[in-house]
């Protein structure tokens, strides 16, 4: 069983109530637009395993240490996380091929800032939007995901609301 902490879109911002939620993870995750190596630092701190991936923001040295998908299996679920992604029926163009011949249990995405979670039922997969931690962007509300992996189930899924911008 692991317990994760899902964010995106930090943009270079983060603050001590995303720290104390890092901390009571078993793992941090990260959909991109990270915004720089400083932000990245701060999550790793507590010692939990950071597995992030770039996004369109993010500078070369962010580049150099995440890449632009990660996909490994958690538990028993296979992960797939990305910053652009897009959302069940209108998936980007860089994984809507990919996402069809081969989904994953869970499809993470970043990039739109809003908050979504939801079924793809034509695919059997959860997919999953944290929205936006960090201030910058047109979003009024910053906001995180937590969840249980626990074997081959996702389960205990709470929205965290943090102080507006």
């Amino acid at each position: 069983m692991k317990k994760i902490l899902l964010l995106s879109d930090t943009h270079s911002y983060i603050d001590d109530r995303i720290i104390h939620y890092a901390e009571q993870a078993d793992e941090i995750w990260h959909a991109g637009d990270i915004g720089s190596i400083e932000i990245s630092d701060k999550l790793k701190a507590p010692g939990k395993p950071l597995i992030a991936v770039y996004g369109n923001i993010d500078n070369t040295e962010i580049r150099k240490e995440f890449p632009l998908n990660q996909r490994w299996m958690c538990e028993g679920v296979d992960v797939w996380i990305t910053h652009i992604g897009g959302y069940p029926k209108k998936y980007s163009p860089a994984v809507r091929d990919e996402i069809r011949q081969n989904p994953p249990k869970l499809f993470i995405c970043g990039h739109s800032h809003i908050l979504k979670v939801m079924m793809d039922k034509d695919l059997g997969l959860l997919h999953m939007n944290p929205g936006a931690a960090g201030k910058h962007g047109w979003h009024k509300q910053r906001t995180m995901l937590r969840f249980v992996i626990d074997g081959e189930n996702i389960k205990d899924l709470e929205v965290i609301e943090l102080a507006g911008k």
